[in-house]
Formats: C-alpha cells, structure tokens, sequence
C-alpha cells in the first residue's frame, strides 16, 4: 500500500508564513552571527550547511535557536554535503542546457535530497534517489508554491524598495523567513513524517 503524502499550494503557504513567523527573530539573529562568523576557515563549513538546511530544523516545530548553526554536527557532513553538491551541479548544467524545462523539473525532484540526507544520515547518492520519491507527484505543486513565492517577494521588495535601504531590510526580513517556512512544510509532509518512503509504482 502506498504511503499517503500530499501537498496543497494553500496549505504550505498558509502553514509555511506561521512557522516563518513563529521564527523570524531567530532567523534574523542566526544570518547576523553567520555573516559575523562566515570568514573564520573550517567553521564556516558547519555554518554553510547549518544554514542550508534550516528549512530540516524549522520541520520539527518548535522555534529554533540562532546558536544551532555553531553545532559540531554539521561539520561531520563537510564530505557529503560537497558531494552531493557536486552530483547535483554536474547533472543540472547539462540538464538546463536542454531547453531549461528538464533543469528545472530534477531540480525538483531533488529539492528535499539534503534535508533527507542528513535527517536520515543516509549516503548523498541514495538521498537523491528519496528525494525524487518523496516528490514524485508533487512537483506542480511544488512549482506552483515556489512560483507564488518568487511574485510575492518580487512584490514585497518593490513596494518597501521605495524606502532606500530600510525598506530592502525590511524586505528581506519579511521574505525569507516566509520562504524558508514554506519549504519546512513541504519537506515535513513528502518526506520527514514519512521515513520509509515507499518504491513508487505506476498504476
């Protein structure tokens, strides 16, 4: 039986700009220690991928700690997260080179392969291959999601542009909690609450 793993374009927004919310300072004060930090050799990988995975903390639902990037942990992953980096890098270009649609659909299916990764502690190669499972049917949706996203921060930044500096702040404040809320959710409901993702079968 298939496990039962569903998105709406309506839901992760709405569920995506509460968690965003319930964590903007956090967010705020964890961007500020990483700018501060980002220059210090060895460190600055554990914070990289802190950073990059904060969609994977936000899933748990509870507010997270800004001082969660400094942990040790993250620099444990410093080989997988660079070659998953580069598995993904060397089949993207030659996919968005075709015409860009291919490119965009395996970035995709892709999108969750690091938070799975390290959630599960599982190899790069076979997170990609979970990845492409947990979206397997999802990806208008998750096309959508990412689409209304990019209009609404296109919005947002040219209405508070009009205020010099300041305003583009506010908008960054604004946006990118936001987006990394929405992907928390979709990565909550394809892939996190569902850890043994079943071998997709055609009907």
């Amino acid at each position: 039986m298939q496990t039962q793993r569903n998105i709406s374009v309506a839901g992760v927004l709405t569920e995506g700009f509460k968690v965003g919310v319930a964590n903007i300072a956090s967010l705020i004060v964890a961007s500020i220690l990483y700018v501060l930090t980002c220059w210090i050799p060895y460190l600055n990988v554990g914070t990289t991928i802190a950073m990059s995975t904060i969609p994977l903390k936000l899933s748990q639902g509870k507010v997270v700690s800004p001082m969660f990037i400094f942990d040790g942990e993250y620099r444990q992953y410093m080989g997988e997260y660079f070659t998953l980096q580069g598995l993904m890098m060397m089949s993207l270009t030659p996919a968005f080179l075709f015409l860009i649609v291919p490119g965009i659909i395996i970035s995709i299916s892709w999108s969750l392969a690091l938070y799975i990764m390290l959630d599960r502690k599982i190899a790069p190669g076979e997170a990609l291959i979970e990845s492409n499972k947990a979206t397997y049917g999802h990806k208008g949706a998750i096309f959508g999601i990412n689409f209304l996203l990019f209009i609404l921060c296109i919005i947002i930044f040219s209405v508070l542009s009009i205020i010099p500096v300041i305003g583009s702040l506010a908008a960054i404040v604004i946006c990118i909690p936001f987006v990394l809320g929405c992907q928390a959710i979709i990565y909550k409901n394809l892939a996190k609450e569902f850890p043994a993702i079943e071998a997709i079968t055609k009907a």
